[in-house]
């Protein structure tokens, strides 16, 4: 095994992960500023994979030398735009809309859970009670609704 070269290989890699990487950083900000804060949202699953795509190809752009960055930026750009086409279409669609995100579900209801729909959502009992003292009650009988939201997050309305 040659530990050296695990280590460093040599300077052209490094100038060409520093250059490539600032203009594909600079090209995936003003993507991001042309598409609006919505790309960005944390709102629901689809919004999560496309995040974590779009974090996944600045890396693949920056580290493989066999992707040029026109094609790393071409492939930043079309991920920007098929979120913005798919919130784009959500906002005029309902039935889109339905099929790209899920609904709110509710866990507890006038302090008593809903064992069914927390089964459903495979959201423990546990989870639920410590969403409640993060917000500032101390039980599921201080809550008159705990909400499972469509980014994943617990809502709790005292």
């Amino acid at each position: 095994m040659d530990w050296g070269n695990m280590l460093f290989q040599d300077w052209e890699g490094i100038v060409r992960t520093l250059f490539v990487g600032l203009l594909a950083y600079i090209c995936l900000v003003c993507f991001l500023r042309i598409s609006g804060k919505r790309t960005l949202a944390k709102l629901n699953a689809f919004d999560l994979v496309v995040t974590v795509a779009l974090g996944s190809t600045l890396s693949a752009i920056l580290l493989q030398e066999s992707i040029a960055l026109a094609e790393g930026a071409s492939a930043l750009g079309l991920l920007i735009l098929m979120q913005y086409l798919v919130a784009f279409t959500s906002v005029r669609w309902s039935g889109f809309a339905r099929v790209v995100r899920s609904q709110p579900s509710l866990l507890a209801r006038n302090g008593e859970f809903c064992r069914n729909a927390m089964k459903q959502e495979r959201v423990t009992e546990e989870e639920v009670e410590s969403a409640i003292r993060a917000n500032g009650g101390r039980e599921v009988e201080d809550t008159s609704a705990v909400i499972l939201e469509s980014d994943g997050s617990i809502s709790v309305i005292r």
